[in-house]
């Protein structure tokens, strides 16, 4: 099992925990292991192949240690079947819907007989859920909503991060095939989309026979749906599908570009060909035989392009287009034109704008945090620990504020290497004001303003919100804008342009989230701030060192959304940036 799997897991037993009201510490144990073990860089299974002592991670004990290793055994865990005997296995999935959580899971149990999503519906839909103690009828309302929006979540797409702790170890295994010349990932994973449905996978091989045989005798495939040819298709024992290619070398950057997609992009692209006497498939270009119908030979005609991605699109008369803006967004004009932006990397990222520290949420201390950060080669960083209406994450007040700076001042001069922001994420409180005194906004170098509750606000009253919270005059980034958790919490219902216009005016940059649960901004929405003139800040809302790693994921969904250097703000060197994002207007 890989970490993420493991990491579910152990969520799965904290679930079932709470539902069954054991100890809130044992149920801690869990739920912050299942956190180490999903954020850990290295795999369980390898750890314990290489003999690594377990114990030796945060918040990893002898017990859980144990299960790990069970999980990676077995890839069952028996403390889970134990607790099934008391508590349904199916109720987890409810505790996944927003709003219900394990403790009104096990009330709905208890009163109603609900095991199941189906159950919960047609109780809610009988209106029995609105007579129970502690529910009431908008509780009933907003879990017929929830429900709705957790069935559409679950339509077999998953989070590219997950999808990358699942894709990485088949690649690496997939190398070791006999006689495989070249391996490559297309599809929506290779074009960096927030969610994958499956995974393309293309490979070069002179004898496809074994190298087949090696893809499908993989040791997490569930099932073997295809395993013959040239063609196979496997599901991973997480439900993720997989599908091998096996083509011949000439055609390979053919059947690179068509499978990388997206099926839109390569509609613009065949039109073209089409105008230029062409025909391009996932064979090759070829220039079009009248007297041969392609579906009969569709290697009719002379293949003029095919064996890598550059010399199909050459062909055609275009420059080669990054697999991030195939989405057929215009890119096939621009390209054109020769109007392809130049898209920013990891390496122009000079610093991160949002984090957490252990005065609130964080895991790590602020030296901590400095250090990582400063080894990335950052020139700066915002400390942005939650200010006190976030009481569950330990939110600052003025007066912990204040010893907070005593504690930045002090871990600054210590280390000149790299300069810490003076920073916080304020609350945008329901009325749209600000969950700090204007006396301490004052003082900070960045305020990040954020929506944590009430995402259920009517979409007038939502925008109202947001935008007197941007006209604040300490108010200098928005943090992750919709508020939404990719698969897990739709985004809230807002105008997102007038929301963008609202930042143009109020000089607010607006922050594309890397955390790839949120990635918040989406595409599209930075695509928009852009050609309207929004500054854009990519941050990793990193709560530990590690962390910090995710800026790639910003990165990815900035390049999906056109954007240069020059269009993110902390692409700027330090001097730069603080003028653009510090200090009163």
């Amino acid at each position: 099992m890989e970490n993420l799997e493991i990491a579910r897991v152990l969520d799965d037993v904290a679930s079932l925990l709470e539902i069954q009201g054991a100890n809130p510490f044992r149920i801690r144990a869990y739920q912050n292991a299942a956190r180490v073990v999903e954020a850990h860089s290295v795999a369980m299974r390898k750890m314990l192949a290489d003999h690594e002592d377990l114990t030796a991670l945060p918040g990893i004990g002898k017990d859980i240690a144990k299960y790990i290793t069970e999980l990676v055994e077995t890839g069952t865990l028996s403390v889970l079947e134990s607790i099934a005997k008391d508590v349904p296995l199916s109720l987890i999935e409810l505790t996944r819907l927003p709003g219900v959580g394990p403790k009104k899971a096990r009330a709905l149990w208890e009163a109603l007989d609900v095991k199941t999503i189906d159950d919960l519906e047609r109780v809610v839909k009988a209106g029995d859920v609105a007579e129970l103690k502690g529910f009431g009828k908008k509780t009933q309302d907003k879990i017929l909503k929830a429900i709705g929006s957790y069935r559409k979540r679950q339509q077999g797409r998953t989070r590219l991060a997950d999808a990358e702790q699942l894709v990485e170890p088949l690649i690496g295994y997939m190398r070791a095939a006999p006689g495989l010349e070249q391996l490559d990932v297309a599809g929506s994973y290779r074009r960096r989309r927030e969610t994958v449905r499956d995974v393309d996978i293309l490979a070069i091989a002179d004898d496809p026979i074994p190298v087949m045989e090696h893809f499908v005798n993989y040791p997490e495939v569930r099932s073997v749906e295809k395993g013959g040819g040239t063609r196979g298709t496997v599901i991973l024992a997480s439900g993720l599908q997989a599908d091998l290619r096996i083509v011949s070398a000439d055609s390979y950057g053919a059947a690179l570009q068509y499978f990388t997609g997206s099926k839109e992009h390569n509609v613009a692209v065949r039109k073209r060909a089409v105008t230029m006497g062409l025909r391009v498939s996932e064979y090759g270009v070829f220039e079009v035989d009248e007297d041969t119908d392609e579906a009969d030979d569709p290697f009719s005609g002379n293949r003029i392009a095919g064996k890598s991605e550059e010399e199909v699109y050459v062909a055609m008369g275009l420059p080669w287009i990054a697999p991030e803006l195939r989405e057929d967004r215009g890119e096939v004009a621009a390209a054109e034109d020769g109007c392809l932006p130049s898209l920013m990397t990891l390496e122009d990222v000079k610093g991160d704008l949002q984090m957490h520290s252990t005065w609130s949420d964080g895991k790590n201390t602020i030296e901590e945090m400095l250090e990582a950060c400063a080894a990335k080669g950052y020139e700066y960083f915002a400390m942005t620990d939650h200010s006190k209406a976030l009481a569950m994450t330990g939110g600052l007040d003025a007066e912990r504020l204040k010893n907070q700076w005593v504690e930045i001042e002090d871990v600054q001069a210590r280390h000149s290497e790299i300069r810490l922001l003076k920073s916080m994420e304020v609350d945008i409180l329901a009325d749209g004001s600000l969950d700090l005194e204007d006396e301490m906004l004052e003082q900070l170098d960045v305020v990040v303003i954020s929506v944590h509750s009430r995402f259920d606000l009517p979409s007038t009253d939502q925008t109202k919100r947001i935008v007197t919270a941007m006209s604040h005059p300490a108010a200098r980034i928005l943090g992750h804008p919709t508020g939404r958790l990719i698969n897990v919490r739709d985004p809230m219902e807002f105008d997102v342009d007038a929301v963008l216009q609202a930042a143009v005016e109020f000089d607010v940059a607006v922050e594309l989230n890397a955390h790839p649960n949120r990635l918040d901004l989406r595409d599209t929405h930075l695509m928009h701030a852009k050609e309207l003139g929004a500054k854009i800040v990519i941050s990793t809302d990193a709560h530990r060192t590690d962390e910090l790693d995710l800026m790639c994921y910003g990165v990815d969904q900035a390049r999906r959304a056109w954007l240069e250097p020059a269009d993110v703000l902390n692409c700027l060197p330090l001097q730069e940036l603080t003028q653009a994002v510090t200090g009163g207007r």
